[in-house]
């Protein structure tokens, strides 16, 4: 196990800057789209996840991205990775990605809702940007249980189709429940209690965890991060087979050798609502996510060398 180390933000957050509240907006607005307007999304209630695609496809469009679907099936019923792309000067890419998909019972408004606004908010703000290297933004079909990590989870098959390309991923950022936060002490659980003996026991922070294999894309993102962010971090390398480690989409990309990362508030270890159907948008603590994605831009800039 290794704690990245260096000084996490641990001050009075200073109001929301104007750019900020404009991310704020974006966020509440897409959370509410998904987990509100389409409610629960996944293979059961499929047409319902088939309009959370279609939205995501046309929230790319508006931003003047080009999205491509990469389809496979489940049940004889067609599913979608949608992807849209900022080419850089290299091929060599950076994948953001986030699942659309709710478990079966949920509308899924922090899990994941919350990632996948994100993931539209930061595919907004590079559009357009040049960069050295490629930005994928990517939302990925499937990950719930029933699929989950199987080989009919989204991220794996699309994983395994950039392996078979033999595709450059310079690392991936699989963002996944990022809308919690309390200040209380005793509101962050883990699932190892020695964990609980080094990380803080106020589940007001985000987490970077990553398996060994990509303890350079962690340390170098979560040093990133700490530039620039206004809410607490803390950075994690932990062996794959401590629960919740690969329990998201970076873990299909650890499967087929790209260095991975998640970017969590947690989920289970500190939310309460995780996989119910009290999963709704107004659970979510929108400064802090706002703090949280706006952070995670400067990552990204970083890893992709945007000049």
């Amino acid at each position: 196990m290794i704690r990245m180390p260096g000084k996490s933000f641990a001050g009075e957050a200073p109001p929301l800057s104007t750019e900020q509240l404009a991310l704020r907006a974006e966020l509440v607005r897409d959370v509410q789209t998904l987990a509100s307007e389409i409610g629960e999304r996944n293979v059961i209630h499929y047409r319902e996840l088939t309009a959370a695609a279609e939205f995501i496809e046309r929230s790319f469009a508006d931003a003047g991205l080009r999205s491509r679907r990469d389809t496979y099936e489940v049940d004889d019923q067609p599913c979608h990775n949608i992807e849209a792309e900022v080419p850089g000067q290299s091929p060599e890419a950076i994948v953001i990605g986030a699942h659309y998909d709710s478990v079966v019972g949920a509308p899924g408004a922090n899990d994941n809702g919350s990632g996948v606004a994100a993931v539209l908010a930061l595919a907004r703000r590079f559009a357009g940007q040049p960069t050295a290297r490629t930005l994928r933004f990517v939302a990925f079909v499937n990950e719930e249980p029933g699929h989950f990590q199987t080989e009919l989870m989204g991220s794996w098959v699309y994983a395994s189709r950039c392996k078979s390309r033999g595709d450059r991923i310079a690392g991936m950022l699989s963002l996944e429940t990022i809308g919690c936060f309390f200040k209380e002490p005793r509101s962050q659980n883990y699932p190892v209690p020695a964990l609980g003996m080094i990380y803080p026991d106020r589940g007001n922070f985000i987490a970077f965890v990553g398996d060994l294999s990509s303890r350079k894309l962690v340390r170098k993102a979560i040093a990133r991060f700490r530039q620039h962010a206004t809410v607490p971090s803390e950075g994690a390398v932990l062996p794959a087979s401590v629960p919740g480690v690969g329990w998201s989409d970076h873990w299909s990309f650890w499967q087929h050798g790209y260095p991975a990362l998640m970017v969590t508030d947690t989920a289970p270890f500190r939310y309460p609502h995780y996989h119910q159907r009290s999963d709704t948008p107004d659970q979510l603590d929108y400064d802090a996510m706002t703090r949280v994605v706006s952070g995670v831009e400067h990552v990204i800039a970083e890893l992709a060398q945007v000049e």
